[in-house]
């Protein structure tokens, strides 16, 4: 680019030369082929100082002055372009001095304020900072460190004016990569950063030096940690592990850090603050502070506030593990999920015996984290039934294994397709002796449900294991009206349901067409049926029950669920104390749930299909059973305007080696991170119990397969209704009527449930019977056709569009 000298050259009007009083000025520059006069141009700009005599451009040193902003540039030229040692006033009163080459601040030099309060010395290069330099804000924050074309990239030093302070590198203008932030009241974070957050691996100190090593993501902690309370004695092994991981470069190696730190001189550039508009050719842009400046803020996890009470390690390097187990503070290894507290175990177990403070919180705990149910042991009611069905199971499935599998046949469907056999308590030829009562053992169409474990790839010795081992069921309470007995298998993997002599009928009459639809619809979200078995002790009733899987089978804890039917007579749960474990009803959602297009798109769907089918079927009062995890429900959520527009949120896509780089792991602004699948096989992925469906595509992966990855937790198979991240928003009510809506990044499992209830004279009776008393739209009982209809209508509400803005 040429200066604005070179541009309006061939219009200059007027040339006047200098007389007596610069003679001497030309004579010096007679010898160079140089010499002095002035330039008038065409716009009015003024040039005064030394001029090529071949060109008759500025060439030399000289005075250039803007007509309409009385911008002034007084230093060196070389062909009619700033070039060498030079300074620049501005009318604002900002000015820079130092290096120019071909016309841009390029090199060494310094930019100061119109009020004197920021300014920046150092490295330039086309008028951006590049290199090292030293940054002053007005708010008299200060970095000193190192630039690229404008921004804070690399290792460098910023400080707060309220005497907090970072070390290490920076990206983008944030804090991102290795460094060490310490705050002004003695705390400090000595880790991994992303985005002015800490993330990844690091080490927490606090004021009075106990400090906290683990895992964070998005700032906050996130996977498994260990806590050092006050004045514990940290034993020797963990200092020197310590000490290797900053070896290793995974840990920010401190004295390498600060070594840097005060080799740093005062050349550096930076940002830019806009200079004068009028000038032409060059609209500079100087000295403003960073756009967004590094994160300050304490992430506090939940429940960790009290951490600080924790305490010193002075002396620890030198301590023994005797003196680790002699100590009164206890060392916990803790497990948490975006900022939650999930679990916590002492390592050095003789302090918790001293520590009843400790004993009250693990209890608390404990209890917060309870599985669902109530483990069936000897004395419980359901205990001889649990041993029943556990040597029935076992036998039926130990008995079809070895048959070669084959394609189901119109004998192998009804009643005549069952078999049952006798389970003396004592024994006999083809059954082993046992502890339970004597009973009868009936299995139902052996072969179809065989060939349905097989369908969704369940391996016949985890089946076996699963409910037939060692480890006792677990009876849940039936969150219906049905009076069912629901166990659940010691892993939580398969559900067993009690049925009713009509619901087994039921379930033989549309087997076959079950089978067809499971089999041609790999995605549906229909209930998933493994076996269908009777038990009849000696004396006493006969129990039928039915295997079907869990689809609250996941690493994540289900903090909501939700029974949906699309009625509103007695929609609504009746218990005052709601916990994860409450099933919430139609009348309780007070949420919406936003997916990407594509994946609502086929989710409504798959239920509409599932419906249709259930429809033609005859069967009604079915319900769709949500159940959601809370990524860092109180942690992350947002608050928005009722009216507010709804983005059409895409979640960030990372490629499968993006993924595995200790740096590079981005999270997604809400929490959510989806991970392209790529070619690379390898990468550990937990699929849950449905994993026949296929995987989902994202459009923001150019319609990829692609993984849900949650830091700390798992790396998780997307499908339809299994690990589907979302975008819940609840709708509540502030002060007055102004109502807002909170937003929670949410993990979906969705299904059909309840599908054996058919429209049978009984049910039209009932029917009838409540339309006389309630509104006959509002009530469960209809008939199959309008029952799906108005199913569809209200699964449409909770999972709306999303509006584009």
């Amino acid at each position: 680019m040429t200066s604005p000298v070179a541009n309006d050259l061939q219009g200059r009007i007027g040339l006047s030369e200098s007389q007596e009083n610069h003679s001497n000025a030309a004579s010096r520059s007679n010898s160079a082929g140089l010499r002095v006069g002035e330039l008038i141009l065409p716009n009015g700009d003024i040039y005064y100082g030394t001029l090529s005599r071949e060109m008759q451009i500025p060439e030399g040193t000289g005075r250039y002055i803007w007509s309409g902003s009385s911008c002034v540039y007084e230093g060196e030229w070389r062909r009619g372009m700033r070039h060498g040692q030079g300074k620049t006033l501005w009318p604002s009163g900002a000015t820079y001095e130092g290096e120019y080459s071909a016309g841009y601040m390029d090199g060494e030099g310094t930019y100061v304020s119109p009020d004197g309060a920021s300014s920046y010395k150092g490295e330039w290069k086309l008028n951006r900072k590049h290199g090292l330099g030293l940054q002053k804000y007005p708010s008299g924050d200060m970095y000193q460190g190192s630039w690229i074309q404008g921004q804070m990239e690399g290792h460098g030093r910023y400080t707060w004016a309220n005497g907090n302070s970072y070390v290490g590198t920076m990206r983008n203008g944030l804090m991102s990569g290795k460094g060490v932030l310490t705050w002004n009241a003695g705390d400090s974070f000595q880790g991994n950063w992303l985005d002015g957050m800490m993330h990844g691996y690091g080490l927490y100190t606090w004021e009075d030096s106990g400090y906290y090593l683990g895992t964070w993501t998005r700032g906050f902690k996130d996977g498994n940690g260990t806590f050092y309370p006050k004045h514990c004695r940290v034993p020797t092994a963990h200092m020197l592990y310590i000490d290797d991981l900053r070896k290793r470069g995974v840990l920010p190696d401190i004295s390498n850090i600060l070594q840097q730190s005060s080799s740093f001189n005062t050349k550096a550039d930076a940002d830019q603050e806009s200079a004068d508009a009028s000038l032409p050719s060059r609209n500079l842009s100087l000295g403003g502070p960073p756009s967004k400046k590094p994160s300050l803020q304490r992430r506090w996890s939940i429940g960790v506030a009290i951490e600080k009470i924790i305490g010193r390690e002075s002396g620890a390097g030198s301590e023994t593990q005797e003196d680790m187990a002699g100590s009164d503070f206890p060392i916990l290894e803790r497990v948490y999920a975006q900022g939650i507290l999930i679990s916590e175990v002492v390592l050095n177990k003789s302090s918790s015996d001293s520590s009843k403070k400790l004993k009250r919180r693990q209890s608390k705990m404990a209890k917060d984290i309870k599985r669902p149910g109530e483990a069936i042991i000897k004395g419980h009611r359901s205990y001889d039934l649990m041993l029943c069905l556990q040597l029935g199971i076992r036998y039926t499935v130990g008995k079809i294994t070895p048959i070669q599998r084959r394609e189901v046949r119109a004998s192998d469907y009804g009643p005549n397709a069952s078999f049952w056999m006798n389970f003396p308590k004592k024994g006999s030829r083809l059954t082993p002796a046992h502890s339970a009562v004597d009973f009868k053992w009936k299995d139902y169409c052996p072969m179809v449900f065989r060939n349905l474990r097989e369908m969704f790839k369940i391996d016949t010795a985890d089946y076996m294991m699963s409910i037939c081992g060692s480890d006792a069921l677990r009876e849940l309470s039936s969150p219906g009206k049905s009076g069912s007995i629901f166990l659940l298998s010691q892993d939580d993997r398969f559900m067993i349901k009690t049925l009713r002599k009509s619901e087994v009928q039921v379930l033989l009459r549309m087997l076959p067409d079950y089978y067809r639809h499971v089999h041609t619809h790999e995605n549906t979200l229909v209930t998933k049926i493994f076996g269908l078995h009777r038990v009849k002790p000696s004396s006493g009733q006969k129990f039928r029950f039915v295997v079907m899987g869990n689809m609250f089978y996941t690493a994540l804890r289900i903090h909501r669920r939700f029974d949906l039917k699309g009625s509103s007579l007695g929609r609504s749960t009746d218990k005052i104390k709601i916990d994860e474990n409450t099933t919430l009803k139609d009348l309780d959602l007070n949420y919406s749930f936003y997916l990407e297009p594509s994946w609502r798109d086929a989710l409504l769907k798959q239920i509409e299909t599932d419906s249709e089918f259930l429809k033609n079927q005859g069967i009604m009062d079915y319900s769709l059973l949500l159940g959601f995890h809370y990524r860092a429900r109180q942690n992350l959520q947002r608050r928005a305007s009722f009216h507010e527009g709804i983005l059409a949120d895409k979640l960030a896509v990372l490629s499968e080696e993006d993924a595995v780089e200790e740096d590079s792991t981005y999270n997604y602004r809400e929490g959510l991170v989806l991970v392209q699948r790529g070619s690379d096989q390898k990468s550990k992925v937990n699929v849950g119990p449905h994993i026949r469906g296929s995987r989902l595509r994202s459009s923001s992966a150019c319609f990829e397969e692609v993984d849900l990855l949650l830091p700390g937790t798992a790396r998780l198979q997307i499908q339809l209704g299994v690990n589907m991240p979302a975008r819940a928003e609840k709708e509540e009510k502030q002060d007055g009527d102004k109502s807002f809506r909170r937003v929670y990044d949410v993990v979906l499992y969705i299904g059909i449930i309840d599908i054996l209830q058919e429209y049978s004279m009984r049910k039209k009776i009932e029917h009838a019977y409540k339309s006389i008393k309630y509104n006959p739209l509002s009530i469960s009982v209809v008939e199959p056709r309008f029952y799906s209809e108005r199913f569809l209508k209200f699964i449409h509400t909770v999972f709306p569009q999303n509006s584009s803005n």
